[in-house]
């Protein structure tokens, strides 16, 4: 079976080809209607294109092996695609609404109205298959840059949304300012989709530590795990893409030797690899004078 690089890697490259596709059919929809709301779908989906460009690029890199100069990996060059897809999804936005506040000074008539909406619906479709694959593939594979494009895409999604009920109102009702009242809304709602984005990533590049659940998970395996020892206290965590960095302070009985000490790392460092993907175990031993009776309790 490939790695799960591997698999993230081939998520990305697919996500390009449905970029692309999805782009080539709403700027149809576009072209066929005149619809500035529409123009301001298609030109979310160039912004798609390039994320996923970027998305694939982050990927390889944060597969690749810790090096001399990056010795910890590279797992959070995913963060910083995710950081840049956020600006790029505001750069579209004001460029939306500035395709709109010109619509609204110049309002236009639609053109072939219909088909050109259930074009846009077709890709609408396929972009909402496809952010539910990013996202749920992203979280289980622990890729960022996969779930930030997936959550794109499906802002993409709900707007799109939006953009067709919209038109369609306004094409039996007559009322042309929908239009670039639509582009506005959808330009408002991509600003909100990118801020989130970049909120999540950043709170990657600062090392946050893991969540409630996976932390009684570390010190429950800890508790088990560690036979022979004392406690187990100052125990730190932060991720870093699918890394998951865990370190602590072992304490055990002063007249154990260095080779029993050390079997008891292997066996709790053993345990967090199967429970915790991608944990990367760090075990400092200390002799029983500096427990400080808290942290995890193994006697």
């Amino acid at each position: 079976m490939p790695s799960i690089e591997a698999r993230t890697g081939r998520m990305a490259l697919a996500s390009i080809v449905v970029a692309c596709a999805v782009l080539g059919t709403k700027y149809l929809a576009y072209w066929m209607t005149g619809s500035v709301a529409l123009y301001s779908d298609a030109l979310e989906s160039i912004v798609n294109v390039v994320t996923a460009f970027v998305a694939l690029i982050a990927i390889r890199i944060s597969a690749r092996p810790a090096d001399r100069r990056h010795q910890f990996g590279h797992h959070k060059a995913e963060y910083f695609s995710a950081v840049l897809e956020g600006v790029l999804i505001i750069v579209a936005a004001l460029l939306i609404l500035n395709a709109a506040w010109q619509a609204l000074r110049e309002p236009r008539a639609f053109t072939g109205p219909w088909l050109g909406l259930a074009i846009s619906g077709i890709a609408t479709a396929i972009n909402a298959a496809w952010s539910g694959a990013l996202i749920t593939y992203g979280r289980r594979w622990r890729s960022p840059a996969l779930v930030a494009d997936g959550w794109h895409l499906f802002s993409d999604v709900v707007t799109s949304v939006g953009v067709i009920l919209g038109l369609a109102l306004a094409v039996l009702t007559g009322w042309t300012i929908l239009d670039p009242a639509l582009a506005a809304l959808v330009a408002i709602n991509i600003l909100a989709a990118g801020w989130r984005v970049i909120s999540s990533s950043i709170s990657g590049l600062m090392d946050e530590a893991v969540d409630g659940e996976i932390s009684r998970r570390i010190r429950a395996v800890i508790a088990e795990s560690a036979a022979g020892a004392i406690e187990a206290h100052d125990i730190r965590t932060r991720t870093a893409g699918r890394a998951t960095f865990i370190d602590f302070h072992l304490v055990v009985p002063s007249t154990m030797s260095v080779a029993d000490a050390h079997r008891i790392c292997d066996r709790i460092e053993q345990a967090l690899e199967a429970e915790v993907e991608g944990a990367e175990v760090v075990i400092h031993v200390e002799p029983e004078g500096e427990a400080r009776h808290r942290g995890v309790l193994v006697l």
